[in-house]
């Protein structure tokens, strides 16, 4: 294998592991946070100290992070105006952090300064071998573009995912909330009722439903409440009906019956939804048809045809 094809795997293998170690360290905060927590809970309890050994990946695991985070001030502080933005889409994405949108800006700092190093220490050694200008070229641009869209290609990715779960569970959400309101619970009884039965089914919905709970519970405005809710969640079906339940509280009108006509709406959204996915699939199978099965049929078809007239031609050429 030649020597600059090696040493362009290797930086690209190191800068990968770079970016997803950095990846690791800014989005496990919480779960680092809380094994500290444990065990200084636990050394308290026990009236001794935690073991230095187990100590040890802690501590450089805070270090790195609080490198990141300082990173993540330095930009919030020249950008200050996207700060509330980003917490919103990092909260629709999972990360309820009070400081995940500065770790989210240092992790970015981060990729973009390790991406320069690994830029810097691998283009001198390519570049004046054989076709290294090329590779050169590919390994900046690859290097550079991993840097600046990768958190936020994970930011995206893990934020759809967990809208195609809200928009899955929310026909199953509105249902329980008709059944539990028209057996004659209230409603904030009922959205604590309801979070218990999807607790197994749409676990993410379920967390922005326990925040709803501790909010009507701490005395905020149901309609607040709500919209709150729909924000965080940043579904189309949940905005409507939080702007349907503050209507129905300023109007008046049945509770029970309003979740009933919104329901069935939803189920007919979601059986639409379904049937669009259906209606599609022909026309996403039309390519990998006509690259791969169709080729195949035809070679099928048409080999012993061939072979056949070939035989016929031979065997032609010999009597003559």
């Amino acid at each position: 294998m030649p020597i600059d094809t090696i040493i362009y795997m290797a930086g690209l293998v190191l800068t990968v592991g770079a970016l997803g170690g950095l990846g690791w360290l800014g989005f496990g905060e919480l779960r680092v946070r809380a094994m500290r927590r444990s065990r200084l809970a636990s050394a308290g309890a026990g009236g001794g100290s935690p073991d230095l050994v187990e100590k040890r990946p802690g501590v450089l695991a805070g270090q790195a992070l609080a490198a990141v985070r300082r990173l993540g001030q330095q930009s919030a502080v020249r950008d200050p105006a996207k700060v509330s933005l980003l917490r919103s889409r990092l909260m629709q994405a999972g990360f309820y952090n009070r400081e995940a949108p500065v770790i989210f800006l240092g992790i970015k700092a981060a990729a973009v300064a390790v991406a320069t190093v690994a830029v810097l220490l691998t283009l001198p050694t390519v570049i004046g071998q054989k076709g290294g200008n090329f590779i050169a070229l590919a390994i900046a641009v690859a290097v550079s573009v991993a840097a600046l869209y990768g958190p936020e290609f994970v930011l995206k990715q893990r934020k759809t995912t967990r809208e195609r779960e809200y928009a899955d569970g929310f026909p199953d959400l509105l249902d329980l909330l008709v059944a539990s309101v028209e057996a004659g619970l209230s409603l904030d009884a009922a959205v604590s009722r309801v979070t218990e039965e999807l607790e197994r089914r749409y676990p993410n919905l379920t967390v922005h439903l326990r925040f709803l709970v501790l909010e009507l519970r701490a005395g905020r405005a149901r309609k607040d409440a709500w919209s709150a809710f729909a924000d965080r969640l940043g579904i189309d079906d949940a905005r409507a009906l939080a702007t349907m339940l503050r209507q129905a509280e300023e109007m008046g009108t049945s509770l029970g019956e309003t979740l009933s006509v919104f329901s069935s709406d939803m189920r007919a959204k979601r059986m639409l939804r379904a049937e669009e996915k259906a209606l599609s699939l022909s026309a996403k199978l039309t390519v990998p048809l006509i690259l791969f099965i169709f080729p195949s049929l035809l070679g099928a078809l048409m080999l012993p045809a061939a072979v056949r007239l070939v035989k016929v031609f031979s065997s032609g050429a010999m009597g003559g």
